[in-house]
């Protein structure tokens, strides 16, 4: 098995996901004999034995004071079988946001819970949020077995507790005790009856699909590069998909097409890119394109109100009253949110952006179904959110497409550039009279 494995831990506090991650990094032997002299030294005066695995990722002064997780860890590892992202994110819930940083970019959540005190309220706020943000691979880690003597029954009933939490997601349970090592790298003794691999034999070996490449072309345009008269390069990294010379791409929000005449690169030309490939992209037709813009191969979506799953992030309160501004791929606009939110909360709400917003739901594709929200006054984030659907127009009447909309579908029911153009002449002349 080959390929880099995005992972992340989730659970609730003190369940022991840094012992975890630190158990990991240590039997695997993934830190250095500085390190480990380190982490012996703090963990004098400790209660976690000769030495507090959970140290090799709480870095933060605070972290090791209070013997908890604040601030997401990540932590780079390989073996032979494959490499490794770690993400070992926060379980209180006061830090509810810096988690749902930690899993944006995962491909699979490691998910622990106490087999002392099973299922909590923020292991399943965790849940939650790793599914909404497109994670379907878990690793189910009934943790501290060694404190309930192995009982198989009590790993059991936590497994069936989470039936309903993870529908419709891979699930691979394993029972372990991250400070003795029960099954985090090699099966334990202590539990003849599991029958499936350790933690480490599990994530070198599991198949995660996340292949880019396949889905639809997407480019959000962030620099237009212009050097000279004869050059015009459109520079980005491609989200989604793959391209080749002579691909017909759409530009939107306007609508207008065309084909790609050039990919280059700092290391030359192309024949081909894909996705996550940062290239410069020409095309054979002058269009007026734009930071921001989307290139693309298919039909986005195109609406200025939609439903989405957010993440409030920020102390002050989400107010409906006031404009936030909304950040999606490398655009901005305006936006209202028609919902209040406090901090960590989790909601869907609906939102009416100052102009059409060229998407895909988030569950297709990741880069064009997330955005996020900024307070203009404090230029803070303040929320991250999940577009779920395109929303009608108030009252249930199909909303009226707006200029940019009629304009796209125009172009793009013509057979020829010959036709599109006039197709797209008509329509302009409709929506100006």
């Amino acid at each position: 098995m080959s390929g880099l494995l995005r992972v992340c831990t989730a659970g609730s506090v003190d369940d022991g996901k840094s012992t975890l991650i630190g158990r990991l990094l240590h039997d695997s032997k993934s830190v250095y004999e500085d390190q480990i002299h380190s982490v012996q030294s703090a963990s004098k005066n400790r209660t976690a034995g000769p030495i507090d695995f959970s140290l090799f990722t709480d870095g933060l002064k605070a972290e090791r004071e209070q013997g908890i997780t604040i601030d997401v860890a990540y932590r780079y590892f390989a073996t032979a079988r494959r490499k490794f992202i770690l993400a070992d994110t926060p379980g209180h819930e006061q830090y509810t946001r810096n988690m749902a940083t930690g899993a944006s970019t995962a491909d699979l959540a490691i998910l622990l819970v106490d087999a002392r005190n099973g299922v909590r309220v923020q292991s399943k706020r965790h849940a939650r949020i790793a599914r909404l943000l497109g994670i379907s691979n878990f690793v189910l880690a009934i943790n501290k077995m060694d404190l309930v003597d192995f009982d198989r029954g009590v790993f059991e009933g936590i497994c069936d507790d989470f039936e309903d939490l993870l529908q419709g997601a891979t699930r691979h349970a394993i029972p372990l005790s991250a400070l003795h090592g029960d099954n985090v790298i090699a099966v334990s003794d202590r539990t003849p009856w599991f029958e499936g691999p350790s933690l480490l034999e599990y994530l070198e070996t599991t198949t995660v699909e996340r292949d880019l490449a396949a889905r639809p072309f997407r480019f959000p345009v962030q620099m237009v590069i212009r050097p000279d008269q004869d050059f015009r390069g459109y520079a980005g990294q491609i989200v989604s998909g793959a391209i080749g010379i002579g691909d017909a791409v759409t530009v939107f929000p306007s609508g207008r097409s065309s084909r790609v005449a050039r990919i280059a690169t700092w290391d030359g030309d192309l024949e081909r890119a894909f996705a996550p490939m940062s290239v410069t992209l020409t095309l054979e037709d002058e269009l007026d394109v734009s930071r921001g813009d989307l290139l693309a191969v298919g039909e986005p979506e195109v609406a200025p109100r939609f439903e989405a799953e957010v993440v409030w992030m920020d102390e002050r309160p989400l107010d409906p009253a006031r404009v936030y501004r909304l950040k999606h791929t490398s655009r901005w606009l305006n936006a209202e949110v028609d919902h209040g939110l406090v901090m960590n909360q989790i909601r869907t709400v609906a939102i009416q952006a100052a102009r059409p917003l060229v998407f895909d739901r988030y569950e297709a594709d990741r880069a064009t179904g997330s955005f996020i929200l900024v307070d203009p006054a404090t230029n803070f984030t303040a929320g991250a959110g999940m577009i779920v659907n395109p929303l009608r127009a108030r009252g249930g009447l199909a909303a009226r497409p707006t200029a940019a909309e009629q304009l796209a579908r125009a172009a793009r029911s013509a057979a020829t550039e010959e036709e599109a153009i006039a197709a797209v002449r008509r329509a302009l002349e409709d929506i100006l009279e």
